[in-house]
């Protein structure tokens, strides 16, 4: 599997992690009101770029409906590749969660990915009461029963329970978190590091942002454990709207794009 193949799977899961910070860092605006940062229709587009070129394409759409007998939000993430690297590298990947729309907690996972040969294709049903993932390979043909911990998130759902936590008590700079989350057989922890406020020049105009590290695995891919920065708006939506990954040679840059139906307002920095 090939590097732009790595990538790719890094992308989605970079996307779940995005709101991870925003979960603790309390808005000014916000005092003790809870309001919902997404809801049923919400639709992002993402576009990835290398150097000059259109690598590829992410869209994420939210809609809500029921999943045996219980109401859930359906999130739907799509990926491909596009422009020249569409012609040597063909990229199509779905994902698919079914998460509580109380909790937050999920119930069913798909992930269905062709990434220049590599396929795979499972499905995954949580039991929280039991602590037990139902793991589908319908490439192979098995099922497994897995264990998972208490409150684990999967890849899709992550995204949309951290962008729900209302903020209690401000992080300070420097400093990290984790979260749980189940991937590919097994339990996995995500850490981020808060670095503090910046304002961007993005599609839409200036923005106040939420500036964070991820920690990431060095190797073939990344060039360190820090190569990676994520923006998230500073307001109630808590969108992600850039990030920058740096790779062995050169940067990758993922940009917010397009958008449909936010529950809140957008907020952009108007200047005279």
């Amino acid at each position: 599997m090939g590097t732009f193949a790595l990538l790719r799977r890094y992308l989605i899961i970079a996307l779940t992690s995005l709101s991870i910070g925003y979960a603790q860092e309390a808005s000014s605006a916000s005092n003790s009101t809870t309001l919902d940062p997404f809801k049923d229709g919400e639709w992002f587009e993402y576009h990835v770029r290398y150097g000059p070129f259109n690598a590829s394409a992410i869209t994420l759409k939210l809609s809500a409906t029921t999943w045996q007998n219980k109401p859930v939000f359906h999130a739907q993430g799509y990926g491909k590749s596009t422009g020249l690297f569409r012609l040597f590298f063909k990229v199509e990947d779905y994902y698919e969660s079914y998460f509580d729309s109380t909790n937050g907690l999920p119930y069913r996972f798909i992930r269905n990915i062709d990434e220049g040969g590599y396929t795979k294709n499972i499905e995954m049903q949580f039991d929280h009461i039991q602590g037990k993932v139902e793991y589908i390979d319908k490439k192979k043909d098995t099922v497994k029963q897995l264990d998972f911990k208490p409150g684990a998130q999967d890849m899709i759902s992550a995204f949309y329970y951290l962008r729900k936590q209302f903020p209690k008590a401000l992080i300070p700079e420097g400093e990290g978190f984790e979260l749980d989350m189940f991937f590919d057989q097994q339990d996995f922890r995500f850490q981020l590091v808060y670095l503090g406020k910046e304002t961007i020049s993005t599609t839409f105009g200036k923005m106040r942002c939420l500036k964070f590290i991820p920690s990431v695995q060095s190797g073939r891919v990344f060039k360190d454990t820090e190569s990676v920065t994520i923006w998230v708006s500073d307001d109630l939506n808590r969108i992600p709207i850039r990030i920058e990954a740096g790779l062995a040679v050169g940067t990758l840059h993922i940009d917010l794009e397009r958008f449909r139906n936010l529950n809140n307002p957008f907020e952009i920095q108007v200047t005279q």
